[in-house]
């Protein structure tokens, strides 16, 4: 499928390109297929490049991301080993439009109402609700965070805002109240994540968090699978301690075919399809040619990371 995309062809007589389409988790294995490329251009953060695995491809100059970094690569070894890192931006507008798909076939069954009506039955219980008049919590108000709160303000919701930089100001120019984050769990009938991920939101959301939202509220998370403690929100769901979560991301990607989370009725699952529209992977793999295009050039590409401390 990413092979495909028309972007590619931008490098037709500069580098010849091999597709996987499967994730490797053992080691081993891994360095034994890449260590024949001097560029990789990896997914996501679904493969990790610590410093064990970097001195194992000697061949490596360039990992152009796929998305923005998020700690996947140690910048520290890639730097020692004069590998160049790059990532990408997406709009954020296929995400959001994807949390909302979500949130709303959360909220009104959609899911199990199409596998009812195809197994012959027709309303089945419980019955869906509306959002109007209901409290949106939104952990994260940036720019996929503030989109949401627009849409919040569409369907006519109260909307409550934490962040950990946000401010009175810039909560209230997005329609929002700016709360700390047990007081947005304990009152927002749908809570929707959009933290990046990183040591101060990995685990963020705690079996002790959950326990704070309302028998009837929803979780939604489209960021990503480790800000919210799995085994903690697998307890709440399997208890009914919440009435529901709508899920595009995961501590493992792809979900493993026995995770607990796929014989949960009260679910609705995607494969961290956030991300993947045909503009969407456009602009992605598209921005990730550029960086590859400068390097051959010997340029030095636009979106470098830079080690950070």
């Amino acid at each position: 499928m990413v092979r495909a995309l028309p972007v590619w062809k931008r490098l037709d007589g500069r580098a010849t390109i091999d597709a996987f389409q499967d994730t490797l988790a053992d080691e081993d294995a891994l360095a034994r297929r890449l260590a024949p490329y001097e560029i990789v251009v990896p997914t996501r953060e679904r493969t990790f490049f610590r410093a064990g695995l970097l001195g194992r491809l000697p061949a490596l100059r360039l990992l152009a991301i796929g998305g923005r970094w998020t700690g996947q690569v140690d910048l520290a070894a890639a730097a020692a080993k004069g590998i160049v890192v790059t990532d990408t931006e997406g709009s954020g507008v296929n995400a959001f439009e994807h949390t909302v798909a979500l949130m709303m076939a959360l909220v009104r069954r959609v899911p199990q109402e199409d596998r009812a009506m195809r197994a012959g039955r027709w309303q089945t219980p419980p019955i869906g609700v509306d959002m109007h008049g209901k409290t949106l919590g939104v952990i994260g108000l940036g720019r996929i965070g503030g989109k949401m709160a627009a849409f919040g303000q569409l369907l006519g919701m109260r909307l409550l805002a934490t962040g950990l930089t946000l401010t009175d100001e810039r909560a209230a120019a997005a329609g929002a109240t700016r709360v700390d984050l047990d007081t947005l769990l304990r009152e927002s009938d749908v809570v929707s994540v959009h933290y990046r991920l990183s040591d101060k939101t990995r685990g963020l959301i705690t079996a002790r968090h959950l326990a704070l939202m309302k028998p009837g509220a929803f979780l939604v998370n489209t960021a990503r699978g480790p800000i919210v403690d799995e085994k903690a929100l697998l307890d709440a769901l399997r208890a009914r301690r919440i009435a529901g979560a709508a899920l595009d991301v995961f501590d493992v990607e792809p979900v493993p075919k026995d995770h607990p989370f796929l014989a949960l009725d009260n679910v609705v699952l995607t494969p961290h399809l956030g991300f993947v529209t045909a503009e969407g992977y456009g602009i992605f793999f598209g921005q990730a040619t550029e960086s590859i295009l400068a390097y051959l050039d010997g340029k030095t590409p636009s979106r470098v990371v830079a080690a950070r401390g």
